[in-house]
């Protein structure tokens, strides 16, 4: 095996033309810890940030960008796991993924599932992680619910449509056009609100007689906060993960007590090993048999080769994607 790898660089902070290739030597697993040969790996909007100098990774993870890979494994500790040398898995990684190899933790590998390609396969982790636990855990959605996703056509709403259909729960989404909109109604949506031409909150409170919604996957927050605390329904839940409209915002308190609402989020980085191991078996349990059944699939807006993520990255920040962009050795 080679000493070195082939990664992309952050150069300095800045738009995708930071993006540099270059060589490093071959990662060595830890304890715990297993190498992967990459086959795939996904790009996500935590990438954009640290690209741009506004989102470092946690002490002791790879400078490398990258979240999610699938992947061969090819050594390290794996004792007391079901993994095994040259087993196709897919990782949640705290970074490192931008590269040939990569190394992540025993816990949070997980065989790929059958019948999706190493694309689709990579394009799972930081999508269904964070949704899983956001949505479910967190938001404890349940069957026969009403759930509203913002942004149903991204990466993260497209998950959290299709696990929420699938379970049972009615699902709703906003999008920012109209074919958005029906790629939304296509992942198992019963209503989208374009909400460049229509208030959500408005149509919310109106299409339930006042009543409102159970949870709301938020990846706004800002001046949206208080639109969503007015159009959930009694015991509603919001869950907040993400801040693309700004981190400050004011509500009417008032309407948490008298309503009993809450309001919940998370960061999945920063998360301990342990916590995303649990996350891991809990997905491998409740989530894999959708997916190998294909009652749920992860949308794939591009599937582009290794040598392109700087129009990856563009594609990504334009944001007229639908669902995930995955890039393949």
């Amino acid at each position: 095996m080679s000493q070195t790898m082939r990664v992309v660089e952050i150069t300095r902070p800045g738009g995708p033309e930071v993006l540099q290739w270059t060589e490093r030597p071959m990662p060595t697993p830890g304890p715990g810890e297993v190498l992967l040969r990459v086959r795939a790996f996904g790009i996500n909007r935590p990438d954009l940030l640290q690209r741009k100098g506004v989102y470092p990774p946690p002490p002791g993870a790879s400078d490398i960008p990258g979240l999610e890979v699938c992947g061969d494994v090819v050594g390290g500790d794996y004792a007391g796991t079901s993994l095994r040398t040259g087993q196709r898995v897919v990782a949640l990684v705290g970074g490192g993924g931008y590269a040939d190899y990569c190394v992540a933790p025993a816990g949070q590998c997980l065989e790929a599932p059958q019948g999706l390609s190493d694309a689709e396969a990579a394009a799972i982790p930081e999508t269904f992680f964070t949704v899983w636990h956001n949505l479910f855990q967190r938001g404890a959605l349940k069957a026969g619910e009403h759930v509203l996703v913002q942004g149903g056509a991204s990466g993260i709403g497209s998950t959290a449509l299709q696990l929420a259909h699938a379970l049972g729960a009615r699902a709703w989404a906003t999008a920012g056009t109209d074919a958005k909109c029906k790629a939304c109604l296509e992942l198992g949506a019963e209503r989208a609100i374009n909400y460049r031409t229509e208030d959500f909150a408005q149509v919310v409170r109106e299409a339930t007689g006042g009543r409102g919604v159970d949870v709301i996957l938020d990846m706004v927050a800002g001046d949206y906060v208080a639109r969503e605390v007015g159009c959930l329904a009694d015991e509603g839940r919001l869950v907040i993960v993400a801040v693309q409209g700004g981190v400050a915002a004011a509500f009417d308190a008032s309407l948490l007590m008298r309503r009993r609402l809450s309001i919940t989020g998370s960061t999945m980085r920063p998360r301990s090993v342990e916590f995303k191991t649990a996350l891991a078996q809990s997905l491998r349990r409740q989530v894999w048999p959708l997916i190998e059944s294909g009652r749920v699939r992860p949308r794939m807006h591009a599937v582009l080769p290794a040598a392109e993520i700087v129009r990856a990255h563009q594609l990504l920040e334009a944001g007229d994607h639908v669902g995930k962009i995955a890039l393949t050795w």
